[in-house]
């Protein structure tokens, strides 16, 4: 029984997913809990707690909440906010409270990024009444506010109620009040977010770039002129966790290994082939019509080009990478991980199995062509605040990685393509991309932006959209 309080930040790598559990005596609860959930249970058992209660303070559309298969090992309750029909759990109100020992968990309804999100104020009673933190889910990050997108014919209400949320509810809590968000820095859920898992309100309130945009119209305006990407998988996720519905998985699954004529026979057969090793091991020999898509990428970007009624069977290089690679498909909900080619690349090279390559090219290459009006297209598949951030090399066509696939008729095929992007990882997934689709020509820019700011190449600013 922990005679103190107990409160442990659970960080999700690559999804930059942040969950907590918080309690004191013998009783905790989790909050936002991720699908792999035993690590709450471990942190759990280890202070003589038992976990009673599971709070979410949203509908989650960035990964698959693991309230219900943590329900099913603890038996704790499941709460979230009223003003969305949630299939499972219990509706809770503005003003509800709940005691762990000498900690309270009070709930403000603060709708804004979604319509039913709370936040949860905490309170320990042993010392004051008054507020000592605030888990804020994705209303409040640290640095940056949550986008409010996700309801596209309510946006207008949504950034105004997110502006009242945060002005009206959250900071007057107080400016030494803890904040607690739902996620860091990298999150598809918002942008701007700082590099670091601690503030308060007050110093939020002085540094938060949204925050100082304290006139509600302007609040209002500028969330509108946001265009966050909203990948495919988003869908899914929003059905995952409001209908509860996801399967349930005891253990983390674990891919059969394949043999190079096993890998081709289910390939022949509609199995997605997905490279997860480092962008420069995928250039110099993959699989043809495999989808490039380096491990650390997959949070981010595995939701644009991946299918739930699809098998997938792995490429890597050990059994850390397949690993690594189920642990980030199965937070996002793809399950479907048949196998993995045993031995690697190896032993598809050495069964005498075709293979594909991505010529790399070196910056100084491209600003030579670039100089000498090459016929070429320089393909450049950043997001369009990198462009405005730090610019682009004269002549680029710009198509965001996530909207290649919509926009890829727009791309000749008769000419070489040069993808580019920050450092040449996604350049090398939109390759794969490319290759996919009957591009014969493709190659990569490795280093690409980095490389070219290390060296100096020529740029022109992009101007930022009104």
């Amino acid at each position: 029984m922990a005679d103190y309080i107990v409160l442990e930040l659970i960080k999700s790598e690559g999804l930059a997913h942040l969950s907590y559990l918080v309690g004191n005596g013998t009783q905790a609860a989790v909050i936002d809990p991720r699908r792999d959930c035993e690590t709450y249970i471990s942190i759990a058992q280890s202070q003589g707690m038992q976990i009673t209660h599971i709070f979410e303070t949203h509908r989650n559309e960035d990964y698959v909440v693991g309230s219900v298969a943590l329900q099913q090992r603890t038996g704790a309750k499941i709460y979230h906010g009223k003003a969305l029909d949630f299939s499972y759990g219990n509706p809770l109100s503005e003003g509800d409270s709940f005691e762990f020992g000498s900690v309270i968990l009070k709930v403000l309804e603060t709708p804004g990024h979604t319509p039913e999100s709370i936040s949860l104020v905490l309170i320990d009673k042993s010392a004051s009444d008054n507020p000592l933190a605030v888990f804020t889910g994705d209303l409040l990050f640290i640095g940056a506010v949550g986008r409010t997108d996700l309801f596209p014919e309510r946006a207008r209400e949504m950034a105004g109620l997110q502006y009242d949320s945060i002005f009206s509810k959250v900071l007057p809590l107080g400016d030494h009040v803890l904040l607690y968000p739902g996620h860091g820095a990298g999150s598809v859920c918002g942008s701007g977010m700082a590099k670091r898992e601690f503030s308060t309100l007050g110093y939020e309130r002085l540094y938060n770039q949204a925050l100082q945009k304290k006139d509600r119209n302007s609040f209002i305006e500028m969330k509108l002129a946001e265009k966050p990407h909203r990948p495919p998988y988003f869908r899914k996720m929003e059905e995952y966790n409001q209908q509860g519905n996801a399967p349930v998985l005891p253990q983390l699954p674990t891919p059969s290994p394949m043999s190079a004529e096993q890998f081709k026979a289910a390939r022949a057969n509609g199995m997605l082939v997905l490279d997860v090793r480092s962008t420069e091991a995928i250039a110099g020999a993959f699989i043809p019509d495999s989808l490039a898509l380096p491990n650390d990428l997959i949070p981010a970007y595995g939701g644009y080009f991946l299918s739930y009624d699809r098998d997938i069977g792995l490429v890597a290089e050990g059994q850390q990478q397949v690993e690594t690679a189920v642990l980030h498909l199965m937070r996002l909900g793809y399950d479907r991980v048949k196998g993995f080619l045993a031995g690697g690349m190896r032993s598809w090279e050495t069964s005498g199995e075709q293979y594909d390559q991505i010529p790399a090219v070196h910056v100084d290459k491209l600003v030579e062509r670039i100089r000498a009006g090459a016929d070429f297209i320089l393909l450049d598949v950043r997001k369009e605040e990198e462009l405005e951030k730090s610019g682009k090399l004269p002549g680029a066509l710009h198509i965001f990685l996530g909207d290649l696939l919509e926009h890829i008729d727009e791309i000749p095929k008769d000419k070489t393509i040069t993808t580019f992007c920050g450092s040449g990882q996604r350049a090398l997934v939109a390759a794969s991309l490319l290759k996919q689709n009957g591009f014969k020509t493709v190659e990569d820019s490795l280093g690409a932006m980095e490389a070219c700011q290390a060296a100096g190449c020529p740029l022109e600013k992009v101007e930022t959209a009104p």
